[in-house]
């Protein structure tokens, strides 16, 4: 039995995260999975973020269940599952000693971008919040667990040139490149988190990826360029290893 390829995406939030867990979905080969560590999150956490009890419902609330899950049968029995994680989800007491059994890569976007855009959903913004900090600590395990940097690739960069970015990160997790990543119907799915009604509108309205969309970090209120500024260089540790 050919043992299935898992990939694990870590991103923060108000990325291009759905629109790729999008691209992904449209391969044949490929099933996905949303943020499955959410509804742990916010049990652990007691956060109040939107549709936080319809979240507790929809998923396990115990980490251990969800690592479990993620490394169990592939729904629908594909021979790639495609894993959208939020990074701030993985909480310091959750194990990650599953995260050497799949495939990973790193989806990042500049911290003053993530932020304008944030503050579009949710009123009050933390540095944890966005998950830079947490983002690099993952990525410096792996780092170090592989002995080279694994793949990263800069949200505005696919953007640019969808086409040549995702045949690069294709090539770095060693599966196929296919122009069905390129497109794909507009509409939900039955595989988005149950929190889709609140965050999703954009990219269910969406056929492809699109154009970077415009933020001005000058703007950004003296509490949040802290914050950016706090989130920066640990981003510049990743961008330096980006494909482009």
């Amino acid at each position: 039995m050919i043992e299935p390829v898992r990939i694990a995406m870590w991103s923060g939030p108000r990325n291009i995260s759905t629109a790729m867990m999008r691209s992904f979905g449209a391969r044949p080969d490929t099933t996905v999975v949303d943020e499955p560590f959410y509804a742990a999150y916010l049990a652990a956490t007691g956060l109040d973020h939107p549709m936080r009890e319809e979240v507790l419902m929809s998923q396990p609330t115990d980490s251990r269940d969800v690592v479990s899950s993620l490394l169990g049968p592939v729904p629908g029995g594909k021979p790639i599952w495609y894993q959208k994680h939020m990074t701030h989800h993985m909480l310091d007491e959750f194990s990650r000693d599953w995260i050497s059994q799949v495939r990973n890569a790193f989806l990042i976007r500049d911290p003053a971008a993530v932020l304008a855009s944030y503050i579009r959903k949710r009123d009050n913004v933390t540095l944890a919040d966005i998950g830079v900090v947490q983002q690099r600590d993952l990525f410096d395990r792996e780092a170090d667990r592989l002995g080279h940097a694994p793949p990263v690739v800069e949200g505005a960069d696919v953007l640019a040139n969808p086409q040549r970015v995702l045949s690069k990160l294709c090539k770095a997790l060693e599966i196929p490149f296919m122009a069905a990543m390129l497109s794909w119907q507009a509409g939900s799915r039955d595989t988005d988190g149950v929190w889709a009604p609140a965050w999703y509108n954009a990219v269910e309205a969406s056929t492809g990826f699109g154009a970077a969309s415009a933020v001005e970090p000058g703007q950004l209120p003296d509490s949040l360029r802290r914050i950016a500024d706090a989130a920066t260089p640990h981003y510049q540790a990743l961008a330096r290893h980006r494909l482009h």
